[in-house]
């Protein structure tokens, strides 16, 4: 754990509590550490910390129409690879038919998100049915495949040589945001044991992103039972009942769902906007030092962003600050809405993530300047 000087102190005109009674006229900026967790300074600005008028370099806002990656694929391993850094790999999948094959991923933990569609996923704990808004979490080394029953298109984000955690929930307990008991595990059921027998069966296993092929003479999802606290799990968003609170805005940490050593994954449902005449009403502007932030929409109205449609991604690099929208933002301060309907998932990655060409193909290179609109008065 990284250390720093405790030192808060005043000056000049500023708010008694960050994100609440901001003097008038001001535009305040969180300046933080360690991804909402470290030391922070909120300094108010006379003028939006987004407001600038040009940009060069490759250090900028970017935007990525996912629903342009029209391509189906019959492997995960064939996906679109999108962003990727040592520990993070995040791709982009259409799947119309089942896969023929079984895959196992032996570099880490595979998250998926399910954007659309729905299908049974076999592996080796069994059959579990998953659809729209399920994360499914695939254990390092889990032998699968997955059979849609509706053409489905998933989100898939790797922990390279890591493993997927719940957070720790503090003093709010355990059964906070979601209780435990909703995540949902394969079963071994009629469906499961059909689709065992003695026919031929490649294994495509990736490791250190290569791929290898074992072939056996029978389909190695053969188990007749299992137990342990290991295993395939499902949650879907549904089923998160996000953290709020009339008074303050609270940071995007405060909706972790998934934690690895170097990035945390974050859901945004649905929930009621602050109703203190003095609070926030949308995305405080921020300087997160520390993380590159990722953002899928993945359905409703984006209450801190616009041109935005479900299915596109955006990146915000760590180096600069970002918040809403100007239209987003004068929204918010006039109180024109009482609840989001959005659900999105959020990757904030500890290390630099570098772009592959499937998300070039389909940046939108206007999104720099979306935030150039006038503030209504």
């Amino acid at each position: 754990m990284r250390t720093w000087i405790p030192l808060p102190r005043l000056e000049g005109d500023t708010s008694r509590q960050a994100h609440c009674d901001l003097p008038e006229g001001t535009f305040e900026r969180e300046c933080g550490r360690e991804g909402f967790f470290g030391p922070a300074t909120h300094i108010y600005h006379q003028n939006p910390p987004t407001g600038w008028i040009d940009w060069e370099g490759p250090l900028r806002p970017r935007a990525f129409d996912l629903t342009r990656r029209e391509a189906t694929r019959r492997s995960p391993f064939d996906a679109d690879l999108l962003m990727h850094n040592a520990h993070c790999r995040v791709r982009w999948w259409r799947l119309a038919e089942p896969m023929v094959d079984l895959a196992r991923n032996a570099d880490g933990d595979e998250l998926l998100f399910v954007h659309a569609g729905a299908g049974d996923l076999f592996s080796d704990y069994g059959r579990l049915a998953i659809g729209e808004g399920d994360y499914v979490v695939l254990p390092r080394g889990t032998q699968w495949r997955l059979a849609p029953t509706a053409e489905m298109t998933l989100l898939l984000v790797e922990a390279t040589n890591d493993a997927y955690k719940l957070p720790d929930r503090g003093m709010l307990g355990p059964h906070a945001v979601f209780d435990p008991a909703v995540l949902r595990t394969p079963v071994i059921d009629a469906a499961f044991r059909a689709q065992q027998g003695d026919h031929r069966t490649r294994v495509v296993i990736k490791r250190r992103e290569q791929l290898s092929t074992v072939t056996f003479p029978f389909n190695p999802l053969d188990a007749t039972g299992w137990h342990g606290n290991l295993s395939v799990v499902a949650l879907n968003w549904r089923d998160i009942r996000p953290l709020m609170s009339h008074r303050y805005h609270l940071p995007p940490s405060a909706h972790t769902t998934f934690v690895a050593s170097r990035f945390v994954v974050c859901t945004f449902a649905p929930r009621p906007i602050e109703s203190d005449p003095g609070a926030l009403k949308v995305p405080f502007f921020h300087s997160n030092e520390d993380y590159d932030e990722v953002l899928f929409y993945h359905r409703g109205s984006f209450f801190s962003r616009d041109n935005i449609h479900p299915g596109m991604m955006t990146l915000h690099p760590a180096g600069f600050a970002h918040g809403p929208h100007p239209k987003a933002l004068a929204t918010g301060l006039a109180h024109a809405r009482t609840e989001t309907d959005e659900v999105a998932v959020m990757i904030d990655t500890r290390d630099a993530l570098d772009l592959a060409p499937a998300a070039t193909a389909v940046e939108w290179d206007g999104y720099v300047r979306s935030w150039q609109v006038p503030i209504p008065a």
